[in-house]
Protein backbone atom coordinates (compact mmCIF):
# COMPACT_ATOMS: atom_id res chain seq x y z
CA UNK A 1 0.00 0.00 0.00
CA UNK A 2 1.52 3.70 -0.85
CA UNK A 3 2.48 6.02 1.59
CA UNK A 4 0.29 9.36 1.78
CA UNK A 5 1.76 12.89 1.63
CA UNK A 6 2.01 15.90 0.23
CA UNK A 7 0.18 19.94 0.45
CA UNK A 8 0.25 22.54 -1.31
CA UNK A 9 -1.27 25.57 -0.10
CA UNK A 10 -1.85 28.96 -0.91
CA UNK A 11 -2.02 29.75 1.98
CA UNK A 12 8.66 54.55 9.12
CA UNK A 13 9.39 55.35 10.56
CA UNK A 14 8.46 58.81 9.76
CA UNK A 15 11.40 61.06 11.33
CA UNK A 16 10.69 64.94 11.36
CA UNK A 17 12.94 67.48 12.33
CA UNK A 18 10.83 69.43 15.01
CA UNK A 19 12.10 71.54 18.15
CA UNK A 20 11.93 70.03 21.63
CA UNK A 21 9.10 68.39 22.35
CA UNK A 22 7.22 69.18 24.92
CA UNK A 23 3.79 68.60 27.13
CA UNK A 24 3.06 71.85 29.24
CA UNK A 25 -0.28 72.86 30.77
CA UNK A 26 -2.34 75.69 28.79
CA UNK A 27 -5.56 77.45 29.22
CA UNK A 28 -7.91 75.23 27.98
CA UNK A 29 -9.24 78.31 25.95
CA UNK A 30 -5.36 78.54 24.65
CA UNK A 31 -4.81 74.99 23.34
CA UNK A 32 -6.05 71.45 23.61
CA UNK A 33 -2.89 69.84 22.06
CA UNK A 34 1.10 70.93 22.49
CA UNK A 35 3.82 69.49 20.09
CA UNK A 36 6.74 69.93 21.83
CA UNK A 37 9.02 68.56 24.65
CA UNK A 38 11.46 70.00 26.30
CA UNK A 39 14.40 67.13 27.33
CA UNK A 40 15.43 69.07 31.12
CA UNK A 41 12.22 70.04 32.39
CA UNK A 42 9.33 68.26 34.01
CA UNK A 43 6.06 69.28 33.33
CA UNK A 44 2.87 68.88 34.50
CA UNK A 45 0.25 67.42 31.96
CA UNK A 46 -3.53 66.87 32.32
CA UNK A 47 -6.89 65.18 31.11
CA UNK A 48 -7.09 67.80 28.66
CA UNK A 49 -3.37 68.44 27.84
CA UNK A 50 -2.58 65.81 25.00
CA UNK A 51 0.22 65.65 22.48
CA UNK A 52 -0.51 64.81 18.54
CA UNK A 53 1.33 63.62 16.01
CA UNK A 54 2.30 65.55 12.56
CA UNK A 55 -1.04 64.86 10.27
CA UNK A 56 -3.14 64.86 13.23
CA UNK A 57 -3.93 60.57 13.18
CA UNK A 58 -2.44 59.84 16.48
CA UNK A 59 -2.55 61.90 20.16
CA UNK A 60 -1.17 60.95 23.52
CA UNK A 61 -2.56 61.84 26.85
CA UNK A 62 -4.29 60.95 29.85
CA UNK A 63 -7.58 58.83 29.92
CA UNK A 64 -10.18 57.44 32.06
CA UNK A 65 -12.26 55.02 31.10
CA UNK A 66 -15.93 54.87 31.02
CA UNK A 67 -17.24 53.94 34.40
CA UNK A 68 -13.37 53.16 35.84
CA UNK A 69 -11.71 55.85 38.52
CA UNK A 70 -8.35 55.41 37.19
CA UNK A 71 -6.60 57.18 34.46
CA UNK A 72 -3.65 56.26 32.00
CA UNK A 73 -0.97 57.75 29.98
CA UNK A 74 -2.16 56.67 25.99
CA UNK A 75 -1.77 56.81 22.43
CA UNK A 76 -5.55 56.65 20.48
CA UNK A 77 -6.45 57.46 17.12
CA UNK A 78 -7.76 61.26 17.02
CA UNK A 79 -9.86 61.62 13.83
CA UNK A 80 -11.73 58.36 14.93
CA UNK A 81 -14.96 59.29 15.73
CA UNK A 82 -15.57 56.33 18.73
CA UNK A 83 -12.35 56.26 20.71
CA UNK A 84 -9.59 53.85 20.00
CA UNK A 85 -6.79 53.33 22.00
CA UNK A 86 -3.39 51.97 20.52
CA UNK A 87 -0.92 51.83 23.25
CA UNK A 88 -1.07 52.22 26.86
CA UNK A 89 2.04 53.00 29.10
CA UNK A 90 0.61 52.16 32.31
CA UNK A 91 -1.96 49.61 32.05
CA UNK A 92 -0.59 47.86 34.97
CA UNK A 93 -0.45 50.78 37.39
CA UNK A 94 -2.85 53.48 36.76
CA UNK A 95 -2.87 56.68 38.59
CA UNK A 96 -5.67 57.71 41.15
CA UNK A 97 -6.41 60.88 39.24
CA UNK A 98 -6.07 62.67 36.07
CA UNK A 99 -2.89 64.90 37.31
CA UNK A 100 0.53 63.73 36.86
CA UNK A 101 4.28 64.48 36.03
CA UNK A 102 5.81 63.40 32.48
CA UNK A 103 9.64 64.23 33.08
CA UNK A 104 12.64 63.18 30.51
CA UNK A 105 15.42 62.51 33.77
CA UNK A 106 18.82 61.60 32.37
CA UNK A 107 17.87 59.49 29.59
CA UNK A 108 14.89 58.25 30.71
CA UNK A 109 10.91 59.14 30.39
CA UNK A 110 9.24 59.18 33.83
CA UNK A 111 5.62 59.32 34.44
CA UNK A 112 5.39 60.54 38.41
CA UNK A 113 2.32 60.12 40.52
CA UNK A 114 1.08 63.03 42.57
CA UNK A 115 2.56 62.08 45.52
CA UNK A 116 6.05 61.98 43.43
CA UNK A 117 6.35 58.06 42.92
CA UNK A 118 7.22 56.70 39.99
CA UNK A 119 4.35 55.23 37.92
CA UNK A 120 6.02 53.77 34.52
CA UNK A 121 9.56 54.33 33.31
CA UNK A 122 11.76 53.39 29.73
CA UNK A 123 13.97 51.71 32.39
CA UNK A 124 17.00 52.33 30.60
CA UNK A 125 20.31 51.86 31.98
CA UNK A 126 22.54 53.47 29.55
CA UNK A 127 23.69 56.44 30.82
CA UNK A 128 25.78 58.25 27.63
CA UNK A 129 23.92 61.74 27.02
CA UNK A 130 25.94 62.79 24.67
CA UNK A 131 23.65 65.12 23.08
CA UNK A 132 20.40 66.12 24.95
CA UNK A 133 17.46 63.82 24.88
CA UNK A 134 14.16 64.68 23.37
CA UNK A 135 10.64 62.58 23.02
CA UNK A 136 8.05 62.69 20.24
CA UNK A 137 5.13 61.58 18.89
CA UNK A 138 5.86 59.99 15.29
CA UNK A 139 2.88 60.45 12.55
CA UNK A 140 2.77 56.65 12.61
CA UNK A 141 2.01 56.60 16.11
CA UNK A 142 5.62 55.23 17.56
CA UNK A 143 6.38 57.48 20.58
CA UNK A 144 9.91 57.49 20.82
CA UNK A 145 12.64 59.11 22.64
CA UNK A 146 16.36 60.08 21.24
CA UNK A 147 18.71 62.17 21.27
CA UNK A 148 18.14 65.32 19.44
CA UNK A 149 20.78 65.28 16.81
CA UNK A 150 19.86 61.77 15.88
CA UNK A 151 16.62 61.05 13.94
CA UNK A 152 17.20 57.85 12.80
CA UNK A 153 15.18 55.33 13.91
CA UNK A 154 17.95 52.68 14.86
CA UNK A 155 18.58 55.68 16.95
CA UNK A 156 16.55 55.46 19.16
CA UNK A 157 17.02 55.30 22.63
CA UNK A 158 12.97 53.99 23.11
CA UNK A 159 9.91 53.69 21.25
CA UNK A 160 6.87 52.51 22.52
CA UNK A 161 6.48 50.30 18.79
CA UNK A 162 8.97 47.53 20.72
CA UNK A 163 6.45 47.18 23.88
CA UNK A 164 3.14 46.64 22.14
CA UNK A 165 -0.37 46.31 24.14
CA UNK A 166 -2.69 44.68 22.68
CA UNK A 167 -2.81 46.44 19.28
CA UNK A 168 -0.07 45.90 16.27
CA UNK A 169 -0.14 49.42 13.99
CA UNK A 170 1.34 49.42 10.35
CA UNK A 171 5.14 49.27 10.34
CA UNK A 172 4.89 47.63 14.21
CA UNK A 173 6.60 44.68 14.54
CA UNK A 174 5.26 41.20 16.28
CA UNK A 175 7.93 38.86 17.29
CA UNK A 176 12.03 38.64 18.41
CA UNK A 177 14.46 41.02 18.29
CA UNK A 178 17.61 38.34 18.53
CA UNK A 179 19.65 41.25 19.70
CA UNK A 180 18.09 42.42 22.93
CA UNK A 181 15.86 38.63 23.49
CA UNK A 182 12.63 40.87 23.29
CA UNK A 183 9.22 39.28 22.13
CA UNK A 184 6.92 41.83 21.39
CA UNK A 185 3.67 40.29 21.84
CA UNK A 186 0.15 41.59 22.22
CA UNK A 187 -1.93 41.16 25.26
CA UNK A 188 -5.52 41.96 25.47
CA UNK A 189 -7.25 44.08 27.95
CA UNK A 190 -8.95 42.68 30.93
CA UNK A 191 -12.26 43.72 29.80
CA UNK A 192 -13.39 46.47 27.38
CA UNK A 193 -13.30 49.11 29.75
CA UNK A 194 -10.47 48.15 31.83
CA UNK A 195 -7.01 48.53 29.76
CA UNK A 196 -4.78 45.91 32.35
CA UNK A 197 -3.36 42.98 31.35
CA UNK A 198 -5.65 40.18 29.99
CA UNK A 199 -5.17 36.62 29.96
CA UNK A 200 -5.06 36.70 25.99
CA UNK A 201 -1.73 36.81 24.26
CA UNK A 202 -0.80 36.58 20.37
CA UNK A 203 2.81 35.71 20.69
CA UNK A 204 5.90 34.25 18.72
CA UNK A 205 6.80 30.92 19.58
CA UNK A 206 10.37 29.81 18.51
CA UNK A 207 10.74 26.73 20.42
CA UNK A 208 8.91 25.00 17.63
CA UNK A 209 11.31 23.51 14.50
CA UNK A 210 9.73 26.55 12.56
CA UNK A 211 8.79 29.42 14.41
CA UNK A 212 4.71 30.15 14.84
CA UNK A 213 2.19 32.63 16.59
CA UNK A 214 0.73 31.10 18.68
CA UNK A 215 -3.17 32.58 20.40
CA UNK A 216 -2.86 32.00 24.01
CA UNK A 217 -5.54 32.49 26.83
CA UNK A 218 -4.03 31.39 30.03
CA UNK A 219 -1.40 28.86 28.68
CA UNK A 220 -3.83 27.27 26.83
CA UNK A 221 -3.39 27.29 23.26
CA UNK A 222 -6.46 28.29 21.11
CA UNK A 223 -4.87 28.64 17.49
CA UNK A 224 -1.74 29.02 15.90
CA UNK A 225 -0.85 30.97 12.53
CA UNK A 226 0.83 27.76 10.40
CA UNK A 227 4.35 28.53 9.51
CA UNK A 228 5.21 31.25 7.27
CA UNK A 229 5.41 30.26 3.21
CA UNK A 230 7.39 33.12 1.95
CA UNK A 231 3.97 34.56 1.08
CA UNK A 232 1.50 34.09 3.87
CA UNK A 233 1.09 32.44 7.35
CA UNK A 234 -1.85 29.52 6.25
CA UNK A 235 -3.61 30.37 9.47
CA UNK A 236 -4.04 33.57 9.12
CA UNK A 237 -6.53 34.86 7.00
CA UNK A 238 -4.97 38.05 5.32
CA UNK A 239 -6.00 38.94 1.97
CA UNK A 240 -3.36 38.83 -0.75
CA UNK A 241 -3.78 40.67 -3.54
CA UNK A 242 -4.70 44.19 -1.79
CA UNK A 243 -3.38 47.11 -3.43
CA UNK A 244 -3.21 49.09 0.15
CA UNK A 245 -1.72 46.66 2.26
CA UNK A 246 1.72 44.12 2.56
CA UNK A 247 2.61 41.77 4.46
CA UNK A 248 5.89 41.24 5.90
CA UNK A 249 8.10 38.25 7.74
CA UNK A 250 11.66 38.87 8.71
CA UNK A 251 13.96 35.44 10.02
CA UNK A 252 17.62 36.01 10.09
CA UNK A 253 20.40 36.72 12.60
CA UNK A 254 18.68 39.66 14.25
CA UNK A 255 14.94 39.19 14.25
CA UNK A 256 12.28 36.80 13.85
CA UNK A 257 9.58 39.06 12.80
CA UNK A 258 5.70 39.93 11.40
CA UNK A 259 4.54 43.29 10.17
CA UNK A 260 2.45 44.71 7.84
CA UNK A 261 2.61 48.08 5.65
CA UNK A 262 -0.63 50.69 4.27
CA UNK A 263 1.09 52.05 0.73
CA UNK A 264 -2.61 54.08 1.71
CA UNK A 265 -2.47 56.17 4.75
CA UNK A 266 -5.43 57.02 4.23
CA UNK A 267 -6.76 53.70 5.33
CA UNK A 268 -6.41 52.64 8.71
CA UNK A 269 -5.72 49.56 9.55
CA UNK A 270 -4.93 47.62 12.78
CA UNK A 271 -4.25 43.48 14.34
CA UNK A 272 -6.02 43.36 18.01
CA UNK A 273 -6.22 40.62 20.79
CA UNK A 274 -9.21 40.33 22.95
CA UNK A 275 -10.26 37.64 25.19
CA UNK A 276 -9.46 34.75 23.03
CA UNK A 277 -10.11 36.19 19.83
CA UNK A 278 -7.32 37.91 17.11
CA UNK A 279 -8.88 40.35 14.74
CA UNK A 280 -8.31 43.17 12.23
CA UNK A 281 -10.42 46.47 11.96
CA UNK A 282 -9.61 48.63 8.79
CA UNK A 283 -11.27 52.18 8.90
CA UNK A 284 -11.64 53.63 5.25
CA UNK A 285 -12.73 57.43 5.11
CA UNK A 286 -15.62 58.53 4.79
CA UNK A 287 -17.04 55.75 7.64
CA UNK A 288 -17.65 56.67 11.04
CA UNK A 289 -16.18 53.78 12.34
CA UNK A 290 -14.11 50.60 11.91
CA UNK A 291 -14.79 47.33 9.96
CA UNK A 292 -14.11 43.98 11.16
CA UNK A 293 -12.34 42.43 8.77
CA UNK A 294 -11.48 38.97 10.26
CA UNK A 295 -11.23 37.26 13.22
CA UNK A 296 -9.57 34.46 14.85
CA UNK A 297 -10.73 31.77 15.68
CA UNK A 298 -12.96 31.55 12.74
CA UNK A 299 -14.79 28.52 13.03
CA UNK A 300 -14.54 25.10 14.43
CA UNK A 301 -11.64 24.05 12.06
CA UNK A 302 -9.50 27.05 13.57
CA UNK A 303 -9.88 24.92 17.58
CA UNK A 304 -6.40 23.28 18.03
CA UNK A 305 -6.48 19.04 18.15
CA UNK A 306 -9.95 19.27 17.06
CA UNK A 307 -9.02 16.02 14.84
CA UNK A 308 -6.64 13.90 16.07
CA UNK A 309 -3.28 12.44 14.27
CA UNK A 310 -2.95 11.95 10.40
CA UNK A 311 -6.69 13.57 10.15
CA UNK A 312 -7.92 16.90 9.08
CA UNK A 313 -10.67 19.43 10.00
CA UNK A 314 -13.43 20.53 6.53
CA UNK A 315 -15.94 22.27 7.14
CA UNK A 316 -17.83 20.77 4.36
CA UNK A 317 -18.08 17.26 5.50
CA UNK A 318 -19.90 15.99 8.49
CA UNK A 319 -18.23 15.04 9.93
CA UNK A 320 -15.42 17.87 10.37
CA UNK A 321 -12.73 15.37 10.99
CA UNK A 322 -11.57 13.20 7.83
CA UNK A 323 -8.74 10.67 7.52
CA UNK A 324 -6.19 11.11 5.03
CA UNK A 325 -6.31 8.65 2.62
CA UNK A 326 -4.76 5.42 3.78
CA UNK A 327 -5.77 5.84 7.24
CA UNK A 328 -8.66 5.06 9.07
CA UNK A 329 -10.05 6.25 12.29
CA UNK A 330 -8.39 4.64 15.55
CA UNK A 331 -11.65 4.12 17.13
CA UNK A 332 -14.55 3.68 15.03
CA UNK A 333 -17.39 4.19 17.68
CA UNK A 334 -15.86 7.79 18.88
CA UNK A 335 -15.75 8.53 14.87
CA UNK A 336 -19.10 7.13 14.22
CA UNK A 337 -20.72 10.28 16.90
CA UNK A 338 -18.74 12.95 15.25
CA UNK A 339 -15.59 12.64 17.60
CA UNK A 340 -12.59 12.78 15.51
CA UNK A 341 -10.10 13.75 18.69
CA UNK A 342 -8.21 9.58 19.06
CA UNK A 343 -7.42 10.57 14.86
CA UNK A 344 -6.63 8.41 12.60
CA UNK A 345 -3.62 5.15 12.14
CA UNK A 346 -2.34 3.70 8.99
CA UNK A 347 -4.63 1.30 7.13
CA UNK A 348 -1.23 -0.73 5.60
CA UNK A 349 2.64 -0.02 7.54
CA UNK A 350 4.72 1.47 4.77
CA UNK A 351 6.75 -0.90 2.84
CA UNK A 352 10.04 0.81 2.71
CA UNK A 353 10.32 0.92 -0.77
CA UNK A 354 7.82 2.17 -3.85
CA UNK A 355 5.72 4.17 -1.28
CA UNK A 356 4.08 7.21 -3.05
CA UNK A 357 2.93 10.69 -2.40
CA UNK A 358 -0.79 12.37 -2.32
CA UNK A 359 -1.21 15.89 -2.92
CA UNK A 360 -3.42 17.33 -0.50
CA UNK A 361 -4.66 21.11 -1.56
CA UNK A 362 -5.44 23.88 0.53
CA UNK A 363 -3.82 22.59 3.62
CA UNK A 364 -2.81 24.24 6.83
CA UNK A 365 0.38 22.84 7.57
CA UNK A 366 0.62 20.12 10.40
CA UNK A 367 2.16 21.87 14.31
CA UNK A 368 5.53 22.25 13.36
CA UNK A 369 6.57 21.25 17.15
CA UNK A 370 8.82 18.07 15.16
CA UNK A 371 9.72 19.73 12.09
CA UNK A 372 12.70 20.93 11.18
CA UNK A 373 13.75 23.17 7.68
CA UNK A 374 16.32 23.43 5.25
CA UNK A 375 16.47 25.93 3.14
CA UNK A 376 18.77 25.22 0.52
CA UNK A 377 17.26 22.36 -1.42
CA UNK A 378 14.67 21.94 -3.95
CA UNK A 379 11.39 20.36 -4.18
CA UNK A 380 13.06 17.15 -6.11
CA UNK A 381 15.71 16.98 -3.06
CA UNK A 382 12.72 17.60 -0.37
CA UNK A 383 11.28 14.34 -1.61
CA UNK A 384 13.97 12.10 -2.13
CA UNK A 385 15.45 13.23 1.58
CA UNK A 386 12.43 12.51 2.88
CA UNK A 387 11.70 9.42 1.10
CA UNK A 388 15.41 8.07 2.52
CA UNK A 389 14.61 8.84 5.86
CA UNK A 390 12.17 5.83 7.66
CA UNK A 391 11.41 9.08 10.93
CA UNK A 392 10.65 10.96 7.97
CA UNK A 393 6.65 11.39 8.04
CA UNK A 394 5.84 14.21 5.48
CA UNK A 395 7.30 17.46 4.09
CA UNK A 396 6.37 20.28 2.45
CA UNK A 397 7.92 23.35 0.38
CA UNK A 398 9.14 26.18 2.58
CA UNK A 399 9.21 28.87 0.38
CA UNK A 400 6.18 28.60 -2.41
CA UNK A 401 7.57 31.73 -4.26
CA UNK A 402 9.53 31.54 -7.41
CA UNK A 403 8.46 27.73 -8.26
CA UNK A 404 9.28 26.72 -4.57
CA UNK A 405 12.67 26.35 -2.45
CA UNK A 406 13.32 24.77 0.88
CA UNK A 407 12.36 21.83 2.70
CA UNK A 408 10.24 21.43 5.95
CA UNK A 409 10.48 18.18 7.39
CA UNK A 410 8.22 16.09 10.01
CA UNK A 411 9.19 13.21 12.12
CA UNK A 412 6.61 11.99 14.34
CA UNK A 413 2.60 12.10 13.76
CA UNK A 414 1.00 14.62 12.07
CA UNK A 415 -1.40 16.68 13.93
CA UNK A 416 -3.41 19.79 13.91
CA UNK A 417 -4.20 20.01 10.35
CA UNK A 418 -7.07 22.16 8.74
CA UNK A 419 -9.03 22.45 4.95
CA UNK A 420 -8.89 25.96 3.61
CA UNK A 421 -12.63 26.44 1.84
CA UNK A 422 -10.42 29.37 -0.71
CA UNK A 423 -7.79 28.65 -2.91
CA UNK A 424 -4.25 29.21 -1.10
CA UNK A 425 -0.90 28.85 -2.23
CA UNK A 426 0.46 25.14 -2.83
CA UNK A 427 2.74 23.12 -0.38
CA UNK A 428 3.78 19.61 -0.36
CA UNK A 429 2.97 17.06 2.64
CA UNK A 430 3.58 13.38 2.63
CA UNK A 431 2.49 11.38 5.27
CA UNK A 432 3.75 8.49 5.56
Amino acid sequence: MKGVKNIYHHSYTFSFLLVFLVLIIFHPALSTYVNTMLSSESLTISSNRTLVSPGGVFELGFFKPSGRSRWYLGIWYKKVPRRTYAWVANRDNPLPNCSGTLKISGNNLVLLGQSNNTVWSTNLTRCNLRSPVIAELLPNGNFVMRYSNNNNSSGFLWQSFDFPTDTLLPDMKLGYDLKTGRNRFLTSWRSYDDPSSGNTTYKLDIRRGLPEFILINQRVEIQRSGPWNGIEFSGIPEVQGLDYMVYSYTENNKEIAYSFHMTNQSIHSRLTVSDYTLNRFTWILPSQGWSLFWALPTDVCDSLYLCGSYSYCDLTTSPNCNCIRGFVPKNTQQWDLKDGSQGCVRRTRLSGSGDGFLRLNNMKLPDTKTATVDRTIDVKKCEERCLSDCNCTSFAIADVRNGGLGCVFWTGELVEIRKHARRRWSRSLRTG
